[in-house]
């Protein structure tokens, strides 16, 4: 299934679950205070339903927007409606977008980066970022790093989250495996299952597991003029598969 008819068909039950429970603690704050920093104008990658995004307009932020689903974007601006909140997003594709803007800053928080498949993708979303960025301009982005311990331990096990939407309770429930050991490549599977028990929705969607060598890789192929990468978002040193990987890339 492709990213956008994944997130198209799970846009509201997606973000009543990630609104109620952090996904990676810190990531919000973090992302706030790059974009108060820069001075703006900031771009989102993958803005979904508008956790990070709307914050940044809370704060004062001018930041614009793109993810490839439609359905999430929809979401996102109920959300910002709700708040007199103003968005300035739009449906485009990180391997092929252009923007007219240039930017101090450039985000793709929590993970986005990974449902990019190929290196031909990765390369792609890095370039157009690039050109997309003032001189001096930075890009931000985090990702999990692969953790044989959570692949072998915790994969394959469902987790589920109570959520509402449009005031009636579903049991959102998701799995991650892994879906092909030479492509490193994992699949999560999301299911919603209504007050009754009975199933609602089933989707899937495939991510890529990319270690720290690989990233290294593609910064190098790319146009960054420099590039570092820490274990968390204050800065710690990267040593334990268990911290996520923050990597900063400057222009």
């Amino acid at each position: 299934m492709e990213t956008s008819d994944y997130y198209d068909d799970i846009a509201a039950f997606y973000d009543a679950a990630y609104q109620q429970q952090a996904s990676v603690e810190g990531d919000l704050e973090f992302y706030r205070d790059l974009a108060i920093e820069a001075d703006s104008p900031v771009l989102e990658v993958g803005c979904g339903t508008g956790r990070i995004y709307l914050e940044l307009l809370r704060a004062g932020v001018d930041a614009d927007g793109i993810d490839v689903s439609d359905g999430m974007l929809a979401t996102l601006r109920e959300n910002a409606a709700a708040e007199d909140l103003d968005p300035s997003v739009r449906n485009a594709d990180v391997t092929s977008f252009r923007s007219d803007r240039e930017y101090a800053l450039a985000i793709v928080p929590f993970r986005a980066f990974l449902h990019l498949l190929t290196v031909d993708d990765q390369l792609a979303a890095l370039e157009r970022i690039h050109d997309a960025l003032a001189p001096g301009g930075r890009l931000v982005l985090n990702v999990f790093t692969p953790n044989f311990d959570v692949i072998c331990e915790r994969y394959g096990e469902w987790e589920e989250t109570e959520v509402t939407v449009a005031g009636e309770t579903y049991a959102h429930r998701t799995v991650t495996e892994l879906a092909d050991e030479v492509e490193q490549t994992a699949r999560i599977h999301s299911a919603v299952f209504d007050a009754d028990g009975e199933r609602v929705l089933e989707r899937e969607v495939s991510i890529a597991l990319l270690s720290k060598q690989e990233f290294e890789l593609l910064f190098r192929l790319s146009p960054f003029s420099s590039w570092d990468v820490s274990g968390d978002f204050e800065g710690a040193p990267l040593v334990e598969a268990t911290q996520e990987m923050v990597w900063i890339a400057e222009r």
